[in-house]
């Protein structure tokens, strides 16, 4: 649709404004996290064909916003960790699905690299998502 189009041409500026976002912590609350994660998923679903190329920086970004959420020791009530880590999780299935399932592959590695099992979890969820 003419969204996807829209998306489309400004991808690069979006993609700035949204990996930008996804480093900042806004805690205790993280509204805005919150909030571009939902921004990528809708990004994702309507720009798909241009995410492969996307895709080695979207997936670094995402996996080190779940890394970062994992082990992050302020404020942040763990609900909404768990909003985060679900929103990113989302993100890299919707990822994988558009890539016809790169991501699955990119991850293995990391998977059997990592030891943290909320992150393995995170993982996991995309490995099985059919």
């Amino acid at each position: 649709g003419r969204l996807g189009i829209l998306i489309a041409r400004h991808m690069k500026r979006l993609e700035r404004v949204i990996l930008g976002y996804l480093e900042v912590c806004d805690s205790p609350e993280e509204e805005a996290r919150l909030g571009i994660l939902e921004t990528l998923q809708c990004t994702i679903e309507h720009a798909w064909p241009r995410m492969p190329c996307r895709l080695p920086t979207l997936l670094k970004a995402l996996l080190k916003f779940i890394w970062d959420v994992h082990t992050d020791q302020g404020s942040t009530p763990e609900p909404v960790k768990a909003a985060l880590l679900q929103g990113a999780t989302e993100c890299l299935i919707l990822l994988d699905r558009c890539s016809e399932g790169q991501v699955k592959v990119l991850l293995e590695g990391v998977y059997s690299s990592c030891e943290e099992s909320r992150v393995r979890d995170c993982i996991r969820k995309v490995q099985e998502n059919t």
